[in-house]
C-alpha cells in the first residue's frame, strides 16, 4: 500500500472527519490551539476537563491537540484507549522546569512536606506528588489540608504565590514559570488600561503578581471565558494565551476582546510556541498513522493516577468549572 506523504491539495478537514469516523476517534483541543483546530474538535476546553470528557466516551482513539502532559493525563485516565499527540515535541515550559530527578531530590530534602503539584507537569512528577491540582481546584483542596501541614507547591511559582497570598498558606514554591504568562508587561498593560479605562482585566494565575495585582478577575482559561460572558460592558482585556479569544468571539460577537501585551506592546510573544506545533496536517497524519502515540509504563501510570484521584476526591466538582473567583 502506498502511503501519501505529499498533502498538497488534500481537503484536510474532510479527511480528518473521515478518519475520525474510521478510527472511532475523539478529537480534543485546548483553548490555546489555533482556531481551525478548535473549530473541528469534538471538545474544546481545559486540559483535565478534556481528558475526563474523552474518558467518558466510547472512542477507541483520543487525538489530543494540546501539549504532551495533557495527552499523558488522557492516557493515565484512559489506558485502554490509543492516545495520539499531533507533535510529540509539544512540551511545556512548566514541565521542563521541573525534572523528575530534581523534584524527587527536593522532596527528599523536605520529608515533612506534602506535594501539591499543578497538573502542568510530567507523568513522572505526578507519580512523585501527593495531590495534583488545577487552577480551579487548588484553593478548595488547600482549604481541606490541615493548617499545620507543610506544603511543597510546584512547578508554577506564580500560581503558588497567588494561592499563598489569597489563602494565607505558607508554601514552599518550586521556581518554575510559564514562558507565555511570564511575558506580559505591566507597563504595557497599564498603557492599555489607560486607553480602555472601563474595561476589566481578566488574568490567568500563571501570570506574575505584578499582572495579577491589576486584574479584576483571576481564573483558568475556562473561568476567564465565563467571566467574559458575565461582564456588563462591551470590552475585556485578556491576560492569557490569546487563542482563548477565538471562543470568546464565537460566544459573544458583539463584545471586544483585547489581548494583554508583551514588552514590545503587542501580544505575539504571548502565543504558546508549544501549542503552535500542532497543525491540521499533523493532526491528519496522527489519525491516519496512529502515531505519535503516548505510552506510559503501567506501574508509573498507576502511581501518577493516585495523585489525580486524590484531587478528584477532594475537588471533583471543580473540574470543568475553571473558576478561582474574583480577585481578593
Amino acid at each position: 500500500m502506498t502511503i501519501q506523504t505529499n498533502l498538497t491539495g488534500l481537503d484536510l478537514r474532510a479527511e480528518i472527519d473521515r478518519l475520525r469516523k474510521e478510527r472511532n476517534a475523539v478529537i480534543l483541543a485546548h483553548y490555546y490551539q489555533k482556531p481551525e483546530i478548535q473549530d473541528l474538535a469534538d471538545f474544546v476546553g481545559d486540559s483535565l476537563d478534556l481528558s475526563r470528557k474523552a474518558q467518558a466516551t466510547d472512542a477507541d482513539v483520543i487525538a489530543f491537540c494540546g501539549v504532551r502532559f495533557m495527552a499523558e493525563t488522557a492516557k493515565i485516565l484512559s489506558p485502554d484507549k490509543i492516545v495520539v499527540l499531533p507533535d510529540m515535541a509539544a512540551g511545556c515550559s512548566l514541565e521542563d522546569s521541573c525534572p523528575p530527578e530534581q523534584f524527587a531530590e527536593f522532596r527528599a530534602q523536605h520529608p515533612d512536606h506534602i506535594a501539591l503539584t499543578y497538573i502542568n507537569c510530567s507523568t513522572e512528577v505526578k507519580a512523585l506528588s501527593d495531590i495534583i491540582v488545577t487552577s480551579s481546584s487548588a484553593e478548595q483542596i488547600l482549604a481541606q489540608i490541615a493548617p499545620d501541614q507543610k506544603i511543597i507547591f510546584g512547578p508554577d511559582r506564580n500560581l503558588g504565590g497567588y494561592l499563598a497570598r489569597k489563602t494565607g498558606r505558607d508554601m514552599l514554591l518550586w521556581p518554575g514559570v510559564c514562558i507565555v504568562h511570564e511575558a506580559f508587561s505591566e507597563t504595557e498593560l497599564l498603557k492599555l488600561r489607560a486607553e480602555h479605562p472601563d474595561a476589566p482585566i481578566a488574568a490567568h494565575p500563571e501570570c506574575p503578581a505584578v499582572i495579577l495585582d491589576h486584574a479584576d478577575y483571576v481564573g483558568s482559561t475556562r473561568g476567564i471565558l465565563e467571566f467574559a460572558q458575565s461582564i456588563t460592558g462591551d470590552t475585556l482585556i485578556v491576560a492569557t494565551e490569546p487563542h482563548i479569544i477565538h471562543q470568546m468571539q464565537k460566544a459573544m460577537p458583539g463584545k471586544t476582546f483585547i489581548g494583554a501585551p508583551g514588552a514590545d506592546g503587542n501580544c505575539n510573544c504571548n502565543i504558546c510556541p508549544y501549542m503552535a506545533l500542532n497543525t491540521m496536517e499533523k493532526l491528519y497524519l496522527a489519525l491516519r498513522d496512529l502515531t505519535p502515540r503516548v505510552e506510559i509504563e503501567e506501574g508509573l501510570r498507576l502511581q501518577a493516577k493516585k495523585s489525580l484521584d486524590a484531587m478528584l476526591t477532594l475537588a471533583s466538582g471543580t473540574v470543568g468549572k475553571g473558576d478561582l473567583g474574583p480577585r481578593s
